[in-house]
């Protein structure tokens, strides 16, 4: 993994989606999950833990659930609509004996509507939004179903002065010994170091019982030492290689896998008083300087897809910008000059980013690329580098928090399968720290408007149609620094068969075989 620690492993992980990806997708379900079966077709929400679901005709801030029958966790308890129940409290009801704040920060802010679950019999849950809102479904990937009855063991069993110090004991002693009803099971773990799991033979998905025994997981965030790690046979499958040992990988036999995810690769701006992006020319000039083809051919060895939006041509959520983003270097100096800066008057913009971490690719060497790019238009770009989950805790913070050191951009990659994850969450002004991700504090009417139309839409549609219009305002507005797309590059042992890279940030480890 790319990630410098093992994701949490209590049932909402941290280090991103790809926490969420070893950690989350292997132990977990979630109500909804991804179809992870194509490398052909976008992924498709599927049904999970909840075999059916519909909006309340009548009122639709209200959503029955119907559970699938027969589930166990993975110390035998019974899955049931008390454990949705259990579960939607423990990041949402801080009155609750087993809320965890620690959860909250990377469930809460993906599923920022959800405001309680009620059982309404053994197999149905009724959730409640604070409004109408047709994304909940997908937003209900994120939450993952842990063990109740595991929890309230160790919780009996914890030593603490009062019920919250038992509390957190319990969280503690549930991370090294998880429960949850994926197809994958804790039987090791060491802090910093690695994470066993083996394969669950009673999973209710018969067609996804894993065809390997065992899976070893460990945190290397430096891409050259993960490379050394695969060509010495240490390990057998790498996230993210060095881009310039590509080509002695392939010599060397092993497989290099890739292709096109819902992936954004930005600078997001802040928009606060007195940022330097708060000028339309200057953030259109930004994206007209960066060469992305040279960036991708040079740089990262052709694993890259040149970004011109959040998503491309022939997406429902295009649209029709006027704006294109493209490299014409004369045209972004000219918007330089036209906002009042020149090569004896530049201007200086600082950047918060990672050295390694869940989909940031190669965050280095990228930034340091933009940094040279955006020379030849008058700005001067300071780098601000952090490890990967402190950035991802600031990300949540704001641009106006002590945490952001200054800066007046963030690079944090997202994921841009699902309309909130792509969109609502930068976009909309309520979306503004702490309740979501929208780091720069844009606050722009229009936005909003457009945005309580979709999510008010449940005729997919006019869901989508909005949706494109939001897109192209966002583009026309330059609102981020649009770089590029991931294409999930991955080294592998020729050893490993049928494995399906799809088009997702996501991976399903079930359908994996190695041969001797």
């Amino acid at each position: 993994m790319t990630s410098a620690d093992i994701p949490r492993t209590l049932g909402q992980p941290d280090q991103g989606f790809e926490g969420n990806r070893f950690t989350g997708l292997t132990m977990y379900d979630a109500l909804t999950i991804w179809d992870l079966s194509s490398a052909d077709k976008p992924s498709a929400l599927l049904p999970g833990l909840a075999t059916e679901w519909a909006v309340d005709a009548k009122d639709t801030t209200k959503w029955v659930f119907k559970l699938r029958p027969g589930v166990v966790f993975h110390d035998g308890s019974a899955f049931d609509a008390e454990a949705v129940v259990w579960n939607v409290r423990k990041v949402l009801d801080s009155k609750a004996p087993h809320y965890d704040a620690s959860q909250v920060g990377v469930t809460a802010s993906r599923m920022p509507t959800l405001l309680g679950a009620r059982k309404i019999d053994d197999l149905t849950v009724e959730l409640t939004t604070k409004e109408p809102d047709s994304f909940l479904p997908i937003n209900l990937t994120n939450l993952f179903m842990a063990s109740p009855a595991h929890w309230q063991k160790l919780f009996s069993a914890a030593s603490g002065a009062d019920d919250a110090a038992k509390a957190s004991a319990a969280w503690a002693a549930f991370a090294r010994d998880a429960s949850g009803t994926g197809p994958w099971k804790m039987t090791g773990f060491r802090p910093r170091e690695r994470l066993e799991l083996a394969r669950n033979e009673a999973y209710w998905d018969k067609a996804r019982v894993p065809k390997v025994e065992r899976m070893v997981l460990l945190p290397i965030p430096d891409a050259n030492a993960r490379t050394a790690a695969l060509l010495s046979n240490q390990v057998d499958w790498i996230e993210a290689p060095a881009p310039d040992a590509i080509p002695q990988i392939k010599s060397r036999g092993f497989q290099i896998t890739a292709n096109e995810q819902p992936h954004v690769w930005p600078w997001q701006f802040s928009r606060i008083e007195g940022s330097p992006w708060n000028d339309v020319n200057v953030r259109k000039a930004a994206n007209l300087c960066i060469d992305r083809e040279g960036m991708r051919d040079g740089l990262l060895g052709g694993y890259m897809a040149p970004a011109t939006g959040t998503v491309e041509a022939g997406h429902p959520w295009r649209g029709e910008p006027t704006f294109k983003i493209r490299y014409d270097l004369k045209e972004a100096q000219r918007l330089m000059k036209a906002a009042g800066f020149s090569e004896s008057k530049r201007i200086t913009v600082k950047t918060q980013t990672s050295a390694s971490g869940s989909g940031q690719m190669q965050p280095l060497p990228m930034n340091e690329y933009i940094q040279q790019a955006l020379a030849e238009c008058y700005f001067d770009v300071k780098l601000d580098v952090i490890e990967w989950n402190t950035l991802f805790t600031n990300w949540r913070r704001g641009a106006k928090d002590a945490s952001a050191n200054g800066a007046h951009a963030v690079n944090v990659t997202f994921a841009a399968m699902d309309p909130f994850f792509a969109l609502v969450r930068f976009l909309q002004s309520g979306m503004a720290p702490p309740v979501s991700n929208n780091w720069g504090f844009i606050n722009e009417p229009r936005y909003d408007e457009l945005i309580k139309t979709a999510r008010q839409s449940f005729d997919p549609p006019a869901r989508d149609a909005a949706l494109a219009k939001l897109h192209a305002a966002a583009v026309d507005d330059a609102a981020f620094l649009w770089v590029a797309h991931d294409v999930g590059p991955r080294a592998m042992s020729p050893k490993i068969k049928n494995f399906v890279q799809p088009k997702s940030w996501f991976v399903d480890f079930s359908p994996i075989t190695m041969t001797p």
